[in-house]
C-alpha cells in the first residue's frame, strides 16, 4: 500500500487516539503537576474595654477569585508523586532505616495507602488472569467436544456472568455471602458460628474478590478461545490422532500452539482490565480491607469539601505506567513473534 494512501486510511483513527487518549492523559499529567489553592484567611481583630481578641475567617471571594486566576491550582512538581499519599519517598526511606528484616519493612510500607492499593491490585491481576486464561481454554475445549444438541445451551449459559453487570454481580453476591445470605448462613450452621462473616476478614474478603473476578470475567476468555478452535485445522487434529497422540497431548502441542496469538491477545485485554479493578470493591463494600489504585482516584474525586484532582491525577498517571509495565513483556513477545515469521 503505498505511503499516501496509508496515511488517509489510518487518519481517522489516528485522529480519534490523540482526541479521546493522548490529550486526556497529558491534560492529566498538567493537573497532577498541580495542587489545590489554600483557603485565603482573613484575621480581624476586635477591641473593647476588656481586651482585644483575634477571630479568622475564610475570605471566600478571594479564595474563588484566586482559583479563577489560576484554574490548575499551585505548580506543585513531582511533590504530589512523592507525598505519602502516593510514593511516600520520605516514609519508604525512615521504614528502611528503622526496621531489620525485609518482612517487617513490607509490613509498615503495605500501611501506607497507595502501596496498600498497589498490593491487592497486583495480587488480584496475578490471580485472576492466569486462572481465567487456563479455565477459559479448558471450558472452551470441554464445550467443543459436546454433542451439537446441548452445545448451544451450555454457551448461553456459560456467558450468563458476562451479561450481568459487573456492580449488579458483585451486589448479589455481596447479599449471598452477608449473615442473612444463602452462603454466608450455610458457613454458619456449618462451623457453628452465628458471628462467623466473610467480610470481617481481610483475607477472606480477598479471596472473595477474586473468585468474582474469574467468575465475571471467565465467560470473555472462553467465547473467545471457542472462536478460536474452530480455526484449528481438522487435518492436524486427525495426524496427531493417527500418530497416537493423546487429548492432552493435542492440546498442548496443537491446540495451544495455533491458539497462541489469541492467548496474548486475550491476556493483553485481561491486564489492562484486572489492574483496573474498581466495581467490584464498591460493590462489595470492601474498601475496609480492600483498596485499589482505582478506588483511591474514585476516593480522591469523592471528596465532599474539596475533590483532590491532584492526587487523582497523580494515581491515574502511575495507573497508566503500570499498565504499561505490565504489557511491556508481552508486546515484546508479540514483535518478535511478528519479526521472526515477517520474511
Amino acid at each position: 500500500m503505498p505511503n499516501r494512501t496509508f496515511f488517509w486510511f489510518i487518519l481517522p483513527t489516528l485522529t480519534t487516539m490523540i482526541l479521546f487518549i493522548a490529550l486526556p492523559i497529558v491534560s492529566v499529567f498538567i493537573q497532577s503537576l498541580h495542587i489545590e489553592h489554600e483557603q485565603v484567611i482573613l484575621v480581624s481583630e476586635s477591641c473593647d474595654p476588656f481586651g482585644c481578641t483575634e477571630t479568622t475567617s475564610v475570605d471566600t471571594e478571594a479564595t474563588e477569585k484566586l482559583r479563577r486566576e489560576q484554574p490548575l491550582g499551585r505548580f506543585n512538581g513531582l511533590g504530589t508523586y512523592i507525598n505519602r499519599s502516593h510514593l511516600a519517598f520520605e516514609e519508604v526511606r525512615e521504614a528502611w532505616g528503622a526496621t531489620d528484616t525485609m518482612g517487617a519493612f513490607f509490613s509498615r510500607i503495605l500501611n501506607l495507602p497507595f502501596y496498600k492499593a498497589l498490593a491487592f491490585t497486583l495480587t488480584y491481576t496475578f490471580v485472576v488472569t492466569p486462572f481465567v486464561l487456563v479455565l477459559g481454554l479448558a471450558i472452551a475445549v470441554g464445550i467443543n467436544n459436546l454433542p451439537k444438541l446441548v452445545k448451544g445451551p451450555t454457551i448461553f449459559v456459560s456467558l450468563l456472568p458476562m451479561i450481568v453487570t459487573p456492580l449488579v454481580g458483585s451486589l448479589i453476591l455481596f447479599w449471598m455471602v452477608d449473615g442473612d445470605g444463602i452462603i454466608g448462613a450455610t458457613l454458619q450452621r456449618i462451623y457453628d458460628d452465628n458471628a462467623l462473616s466473610l467480610k470481617a476478614s481481610p483475607a477472606l474478603t480477598w479471596i472473595m474478590l477474586i473468585v468474582y473476578g474469574v467468575w465475571h470475567i471467565l465467560p470473555f476468555s472462553f467465547i473467545v478461545f471457542y472462536a478460536g478452535l474452530q480455526t484449528v485445522p481438522r487435518e492436524t487434529l486427525e495426524s496427531a490422532m493417527i500418530d497416537g497422540a493423546t487429548k492432552w497431548q493435542r492440546i498442548i502441542h496443537v491446540i495451544v500452539p495455533h491458539l497462541m496469538p489469541i492467548v496474548i491477545f486475550v491476556t493483553l485485554i485481561l491486564l489492562m482490565d484486572n489492574f483496573r479493578v474498581f466495581e467490584p470493591i464498591v460493590g462489595f463494600s470492601a474498601e475496609a480491607h480492600a483498596q485499589s489504585l482505582s478506588w483511591i482516584i474514585f476516593k480522591d474525586l469523592r471528596e465532599s469539601a474539596n475533590p483532590l484532582y491532584s492526587s487523582a491525577g497523580a494515581t491515574s498517571m502511575m495507573t497508566i505506567l503500570g499498565v504499561a509495565i505490565l504489557l511491556t513483556p508481552v508486546l515484546i513477545r508479540t514483535w518478535r513473534d511478528f519479526r521472526r515469521r515477517s520474511p
